[in-house]
């Protein structure tokens, strides 16, 4: 089966009216730019706290710097969160959060400054008067040169004679990167209305598909229903499914939902189902559901919805899953019959969209939306979901101390109890039973050997553990550099005001 059409693997970007593009025309007749996307081609708007913290890293490492209302982020793999920033039609840098400093910091790509370059203060590099390069050394273009004075590791603006670029300093020497001619560049600045109506008859074109395909299936069982997680593509599928007809609509309570999700679904006129089983009961033997091992949905989630299912009968369930998610939902297809319970056939009349065109779909259609994606959520789940990056984690921190403080404890009485060492906690490494790549080569490269079935890595013989846990071992002491949780209450009505639905018009 195809994945998705070749279009979904870029971005289209009118560059008269700076505004990226749903499909492949603007609505100005002028010939959009094409610009590839980062694997798996998710993209997705900078949101209010996404926006707040892009800027507050520019401001803190180049100066006061104006930004563009239009962001977005094209999600990428990494050791955590890892975002291609794009901006007026080019790159604008990386949004990085490293795990073991517990920190984001930003990468600035050399795309962006013929737009800033006239505004930055600080964070550049004079390769006459701030290294040792000498004109006999010739081109500088993926040369290392040493620096005069100490500079912080990180990514730099190089200046270079009539050039500018970016280069990378580390232990004393920067790299440079590449240089280019910098030609300033003033464009429009439109807000995120603007980018909704010039993609307003794509977005009415992306309506008629999914609710024509709801309808398509809506008859094939004796009911149907809108699965709701309170989550956006959730959102957007419930009013698709009540445009097409549906009227009934259930969510599942795990017992972990965020107070501001649960506000949000009591607002809607659904069936809540709260049956699941002790998930904390299941903790003290079994530990903590990971990724690899995510026993928690079907305690919480797949045990109650079959009871569900053998109240109703059997029927049609329009759900919210794209392909852009996550790498398992790739082949997602137009319906399948769930794999646990035969009485149900699911459809996903979205599985084509990527949060772009989710989010403009709920600011077209002035839809309410759950507030913890302003707050800084990519995506709305369980608030110890093994499946959140752990710089999401960081945001429950502040959000919900009382909810971290708790897991924290928990994990931590359970690392002690099989001897693992506390980057098991801090690091997020309880979030996988067998590390992957990225985190095995994150432990050795900080002094910590993992030891995994064939893996050459020496284990002590006295570090107990369960059979399928993680075997780490402390070889020197941690970096302590962990963000304390925030000690006040989140006390903010989770409802959405319409100051908050419009924020987009004036982000800045």
């Amino acid at each position: 089966m195809k994945r998705e059409p070749s279009a979904k693997n870029n971005l289209n970007w009118c560059k008269n009216c700076n505004i990226p593009l749903i499909g492949k025309t603007c609505s100005c007749g002028s010939e959009p730019k094409n610009i590839p996307l980062l694997r798996p081609y998710e993209i997705r708007p900078a949101l209010s706290a996404d926006y707040k913290l892009i800027k507050t890293l520019i401001e803190d490492k180049f100066g006061e710097i104006p930004l563009s209302q239009v962001i977005l982020l094209n999600k990428t793999g990494g050791a955590d969160r890892n975002d291609l920033i794009i901006m007026n039609g080019e790159r604008l840098g990386w949004l990085i959060f490293d795990p073991v400093k517990r920190e984001h910091r930003f990468d600035i790509a050399v795309e962006a400054l013929p737009f800033i370059f006239s505004h930055i203060t600080k964070g550049i590099i004079d390769i006459y008067t701030d290294t040792n390069y000498s004109k006999e050394q010739g081109r500088i273009g993926g040369k290392k040169l040493k620096l005069n004075s100490p500079v912080e590791n990180g990514t730099y603006i190089v200046k270079y004679k009539a050039k500018a670029g970016t280069g990378i300093v580390k232990d004393g020497s920067i790299k440079i990167k590449e240089l280019i001619q910098i030609l300033p560049q003033e464009v429009p600045d439109p807000d995120w209305d603007e980018v909704i109506q010039k993609n307003k008859y794509h977005l009415k074109n992306l309506e008629r598909s999914a609710v024509r395909s709801i309808k398509q299936h809506i008859n094939d069982r004796p009911t149907a229903n809108v699965s709701f997680s309170g989550g956006k593509d959730s959102t957007v599928v419930l009013h698709l499914g009540q445009k097409a007809g549906i009227k009934k609509a259930f969510f599942i309570d795990t017992g972990l939902e965020f107070p501001e999700t649960i506000e949000f679904v009591e607002s809607k006129d659904l069936d809540i189902i709260r049956k699941g089983g002790d998930f904390w009961k299941k903790t003290e033997t079994d530990g903590p559901p990971s990724k690899d091992s995510r026993w928690c949905c079907k305690l919480l989630k797949l045990i109650p919805l079959n009871g569900y299912l053998s109240e109703i009968g059997p029927c049609v369930t329009v759900q919210g899953n794209r392909w852009y998610e996550s790498w398992n939902r790739a082949d997602l297809e137009e319906t399948i019959e769930n794999p646990g319970n035969p009485l149900q056939l699911n459809i996903s009349p979205i599985r084509s969209w990527r949060a772009f065109e989710v989010f403009l779909y709920i600011w077209w259609q002035d839809l309410e939306v759950n507030p913890l994606y302003e707050k800084g959520l990519e995506r709305i789940g369980c608030y110890l979901c093994p499946a959140m990056l752990e710089s999401e984690y960081e945001v429950v921190r502040n959000l919900h101390p009382e909810f971290t403080e708790s897991w924290d404890k928990f994990l931590t009485l359970w690392a002690e109890k099989n001897g693992f060492p506390d980057e098991y906690v801090k690091w997020g490494l309880w979030r996988w039973k067998s590390l992957p790549p990225k985190m095995k080569e994150i432990c050795r490269d900080n002094g910590i050997p993992i030891n995994y079935g064939n893996s050459t890595d020496t284990e002590p013989s006295d570090n107990r553990v369960k059979a399928g846990e993680p075997k780490l071992r402390r070889t020197h002491e941690p970096s302590r550099n962990l963000m304390p949780a925030g000690k006040k209450k989140n006390t903010e009505k989770s409802s959405v005001s319409k100051k908050e639905k419009t924020k987009r018009k004036n982000i800045r």
